[in-house]
């Protein structure tokens, strides 16, 4: 039988007196991130039992409103990706690219 190893994932969330994220750190020690700022997080779990997704979504209070255009259309694209991999349907993930293509071009986040 094979080992079985254990990964694991912090996240640390500094917030002010009325609970807004001042400071997001991360660690993966696997992945050689020791205490990395991050300006936002996105995380998503999936609830087997309750058959739905869990979500945390956390940025700084001086997260920049165009970082944050940014990180919404790479994680979007990211997402269709993931689907793509994770369902084999190539219809849909191109539908969703197309969108996220939609979005960068009406946010002007893409460079011509």
């Amino acid at each position: 039988m094979a080992k079985k190893v254990t990964s694991e994932i912090k996240i640390a969330v500094t917030v002010d007196e009325n609970n807004v994220p001042e400071a997001i750190n991360w660690t993966a020690k696997d992945g050689g991130i020791e205490n990395e700022p991050s300006k936002a997080v996105m995380l998503s779990v999936w609830d087997h039992k309750a058959q739905e997704s869990l979500r945390i979504d956390l940025w700084t209070k001086d997260m920049p409103v165009d970082e944050m255009k940014v990180f919404y259309h790479q994680t979007l694209v990211s997402m269709a990706r993931t689907f793509q991999r994770a369902t084999n349907d190539e219809k849909m993930s191109a539908t969703m690219l197309d969108f996220c293509d939609y979005f960068a071009e009406k946010l002007e986040i893409i460079k011509k």
